[in-house]
């Protein structure tokens, strides 16, 4: 299970579609959920805005599920949310099913790894004092709040 949505992010959904396929085998199933933080290189941060080439944002997605199976034959599903989210609110949701914890807890630590480096989808992070994208190859110099 791959998405991307504008609403709020299917948790629970994610973790039930890594776990169907192993059953009552899943003695295992590692959810991670990243939420918006408060504070971000020292600046009290209002929201984020999140943007994407949904295409190839899904493509890569699946790819990452792909070699999550490939490399421990294991399940796995994810959904990332865009738009705009207020601190405290899920941006993204990896889970991984396996019959032990070590090798779900490997697997999902390097998906969601993988996501944060593969994945078309950018983050704008918006403090009192102004705003960057996460990713600004020139060290995310911020704007002024009026350029949010």
């Amino acid at each position: 299970m791959i998405q991307i949505v504008e609403t709020e992010l299917p948790i629970s959904e994610v973790t039930r579609a890594a776990s169907a396929e192993l059953g009552d085998g899943a003695g295992a199933v590692v959810t991670f959920v990243g939420t918006v933080r408060n504070l971000s290189l020292g600046h009290r941060i209002q929201y984020l805005e999140y943007s994407a080439y949904e295409p190839m944002a899904k493509a890569e997605m699946q790819r990452i599920v792909g070699e999550v199976h490939r490399r421990w034959a294991l399940p796995c599903a994810m959904a990332h949310r865009l738009g705009r989210l207020q601190v405290g609110e899920a941006s993204i949701v990896v889970a991984v099913a396996s019959a032990h914890r070590k090798e779900a807890f490997e697997a999902c630590h390097w998906a969601v790894d993988e996501v944060k480096s593969r994945v078309p989808i950018w983050k704008k992070e918006v403090a009192v004092d102004g705003f960057w994208w996460v990713e600004d190859p020139l060290g995310g110099a911020p704007g002024t709040a009026d350029d949010a």
